[in-house]
Order: C-alpha cells, then sequence, then structure tokens
C-alpha cells in the first residue's frame, strides 16, 4: 500500500504529502446524509460505469508530480553516462504507459521485474546510449509503480555499460539522505513537485506549482545544495487527479474540469474523497475556488484509494479524488 501521501503528496517511499480533504459535512452539505442524486433527476448526478477516466486538470490545480531521476551529484559528474541513460527513459514514458505498467503489476498481477524489462525492450530507449560502467544502486519505494521504475532505471542502466541492481530504499526522509552520501543508493525514481517541496521543507512558503518548468527551477538550487542532480522530467505523472466514469464524461461530452463546472451549475455533483477533502486546497476548496464547481453534497471515503473508485463506477459519487497513474484507469 502506498506510502506516499500526496496531495497528498507522492509515494510510499517517503512521500511526502501534499494534502487531502476535510471531514464528512464540513461543506455544508450534511455529509453523510447525501441523498440518492442519482434519483433526483439532476443534471450531473452520478453515473455508474466499470470504466473510469480522468478529467484534465486544465487550470494546474495539481501540482505537476512528474516522473523524474534523482541522482547522487558526485555520482552523476564522475559517471557522465549516468543522466542521458535516466533521460532516455523520460523521453519517452507517459502517464497512460504508465497506468498500463502499474495495470500489468497491480491488476494481472505479472512481476515489476518483467513488466519493467518488457516496457526496456520495446521501447527503444536503449538505443545509441552513452555507455558508462561500474556498479550503480537503483534505491525503490515499498510500492508497485515505484519499484517498476526502478527496474526500467537500472535495466537502460545496464544497457548503457553499467552494473545496475534495485534495492527496497525505504521512506523518502530515509532515502534521499541515503541518496546524498551515494554510498548504499545511487539513483531513485522521484516525483518532481513532491521532492521539490520535501528538499525545501518550508510548509508556509510553497515552491512547486502546476507548472513543470517553473516546479524544475525551483528544484535546482535546493538540488545542488542537497549534493543531489535531477534528470529531465517525463510526461508521466503521478498525482493527484479527478476520475468519473466513462458513461457520465460521455453523457455530458467533457474531457476537462472546466468543462465539467460549465456542464453542471446546478450544482448537482457529487463529490468523494478523503475526510480532508471539503477543506484542501487541491479537492473540494480548490475546486470551487479555481473551477467555480458547486456540490450537492460531499462523500468521506479515502485518498485515491478503494473506496472512492468503487463509490464513482457504483454510481455513489459523480466525481472522485484518484492519482493520475491509477491502474483503475487502464482502458478495459
Amino acid at each position: 500500500m502506498r506510502a506516499r501521501i500526496r496531495f497528498i503528496a507522492p509515494l510510499v517511499l517517503a512521500l511526502a504529502v501534499t494534502t487531502a480533504c476535510g471531514e464528512s459535512g464540513s461543506s455544508g452539505t450534511g455529509g453523510g446524509e447525501e441523498t440518492d442524486a442519482a434519483a433526483s433527476g439532476a443534471a450531473c448526478a452520478p453515473v455508474e460505469g466499470e470504466q473510469l477516466v480522468v478529467l484534465e486538470d486544465d487550470q494546474g490545480l495539481q501540482n505537476a508530480d512528474n516522473i523524474i531521476p534523482a541522482v547522487h551529484a558526485a555520482t552523476a559528474e564522475a559517471q557522465p553516462a549516468l543522466l542521458p541513460a535516466l533521460n532516455a527513459v523520460s523521453a519517452a514514458l507517459t502517464t497512460e504507459e504508465l497506468i498500463g505498467l502499474n495495470a500489468a503489476v497491480d491488476l494481472e498481477r505479472q512481476s515489476a521485474e518483467d513488466v519493467a524489462a518488457a516496457w526496456v525492450e520495446e521501447n527503444g530507449v536503449t538505443e545509441g546510449l552513452e555507455q558508462g560502467s561500474g556498479p550503480i544502486v537503483v534505491g525503490a519505494a515499498d510500492f508497485s509503480e515505484n519499484v517498476i521504475l526502478a527496474n526500467i532505471y537500472a535495466g537502460v542502466l545496464n544497457a548503457a555499460g553499467f552494473t545496475a541492481t534495485v534495492t527496497e530504499a525505504g521512506s523518502r526522509n530515509l532515502y534521499l539522505e541515503a541518496l546524498k552520501a551515494g554510498q548504499q543508493i545511487q539513483v531513485v525514481p522521484e516525483y518532481l513537485a513532491t521532492v521539490t517541496e520535501f528538499i525545501e521543507a518550508d510548509d508556509a512558503n510553497p515552491v512547486a506549482s502546476g507548472d513543470v518548468d517553473e516546479t524544475l527551477a525551483a528544484l535546482e538550487p535546493l538540488a545542488t545544495a542537497a549534493g543531489l542532480a535531477f534528470g529531465e522530467p517525463s510526461e508521466a505523472a503521478d498525482q493527484n487527479a479527478f476520475a468519473v466514469t466513462q458513461a457520465f464524461a460521455d453523457e455530458l461530452g467533457v474531457a476537462t474540469l472546466s468543462e465539467l463546472a460549465e456542464a453542471c451549475g446546478d450544482g448537482s455533483l457529487v463529490l468523494g474523497g478523503p475526510p480532508e477533502c471539503p477543506t484542501r486546497p487541491f479537492c473540494q476548496l480548490g475546486l470551487e475556488e479555481a473551477y467555480g464547481m458547486e456540490f450537492e453534497s460531499f462523500r468521506e471515503l479515502d485518498a485515491g484509494g478503494p473506496l472512492t473508485k468503487a463509490a464513482i463506477q457504483q454510481g455513489e459519487v459523480s466525481i472522485g479524488l484518484v492519482f493520475s497513474s491509477d491502474a483503475a484507469l487502464a482502458q478495459n
């Protein structure tokens, strides 16, 4: 199970947290007393369906938690072929592919090692790599997505002439210290906004945002001071997102959160998420302020977990907080 809290920020690996959502009823709608919106005939009442789809966060409400390689700076300097090999992964990896990789492991029960090896072989990321040498240990957090990513990194590094292995790295506060020392691990798959905020360590003055370039610019001096180096961020991201059923999206003709807000001005949406959601800027409060959404009610569930996903699929909530690379988003 993930130890990341994102938004709650990423990863069980350390995972720092960005916030999740408020207590039942704090939205002023009575919390656990939600009515059956589907029976009310409201325009944006929940619509059940197995296939989930994430609506595009077109206003950049969520922080940019794109996958990015983190490296011990001295090792990167001594091994000039290291970062280019990892950047080859970033250039090829998309969120859609990350969802598929997670589905192969979490739903189909394939091994992370096999899934990673197949992705490396199929995506041409080992072609034309600069060659290095010597042992490299890639740290992995103890949840499947990060283990997959660590094995992808190791596979590409092996193709670049290194002798790469993967080891469990623990939580972020532990593995970043190990990465700074560079003795036990030299590489870790990271999440851009979360690691930026973790290193900056000032909750009162956030420096990460929904803009990848701005967040990367904020990270670079922090990384230098910490003895770390970061590669290029991938398009693939594992961040807070809001999902509906495909049937709901098709019925309304919406693909973005802005389109949802426009279509659902009658206030008939039912939102599901973690208890803190109604008061958090990345959840209900943010949806209201950034998108002007109005909600009929809020249902207290979990942060991107099975309760929220099941409630969306079963037509108990119109929209719910998930993670953008969740295996449940794989197209059937």
